[in-house]
């Protein structure tokens, strides 16, 4: 079962987010994959977990569903913050054992393709507005679907979340504001 928690990684900024029920939690480094075997760009969900895998993998693996490419540790932490991978994402070891800690199989993992370049949120506000109600969006969902399936407009969503930056960049898990 998936945790509360889910992964943004942002390939040319080279962060990973760990957003929690679509806020932020914690952003951390990482080395992403080299321009000839790039990161890959999609919406992914975590299909194994693994401790001690060794050697390039550091301290934790955890692989997407995505054959072939994970979120792991690293035996070379100088080569953080570059474009250095066969496409993985690297993150230093007691980083990517804190990630570990918290999420879960089947946990999200969107990587936004370079023209939807992942910008950092805007700090969360301290309480929802009253009369409001949360929706969590899910893979394939638009604002356009969601405004339709809640009876109210794109501008509306958009004035109840001034953390949505553009409208056509949502991610999986990430907390809307419904009027």
């Amino acid at each position: 079962m998936a945790s509360d928690y889910s992964l943004v990684i942002d390939v040319p900024g080279r962060t990973l987010h760990l957003e929690q029920k679509g806020r932020q939690y914690n952003s951390y480094p990482v080395a992403v994959g080299k321009p000839s075997t790039p990161t890959p760009r999609g919406t992914f969900t975590i299909v194994e977990k693994m401790l001690h895998p060794g050697g390039v993998y550091g301290t934790r693996l955890l692989a997407l569903s995505k054959p072939y490419y994970s979120i792991h540790g690293t035996n070379a932490p100088e080569l953080i913050g570059q474009a250095v991978s066969n496409g993985c994402v690297r993150m230093y070891n007691h980083q990517v054992e804190e990630v570990y800690s918290l999420v879960s199989l089947g946990s999200l993992v969107y990587i936004p393709d370079q023209a939807e370049h992942w910008q950092e949120p805007i700090p969360p506000q301290k309480e929802k507005p009253p009369g409001e109600r949360v929706y969590y969006v899910r893979p394939g969902d638009t604002l356009w679907s969601i405004a339709r399936a809640h009876q109210t407009s794109v501008d509306e969503i958009l004035r109840h979340n001034p953390q949505i930056r553009h409208p056509d960049l949502l991610f999986p898990g990430q907390e809307i504001w419904l009027p």
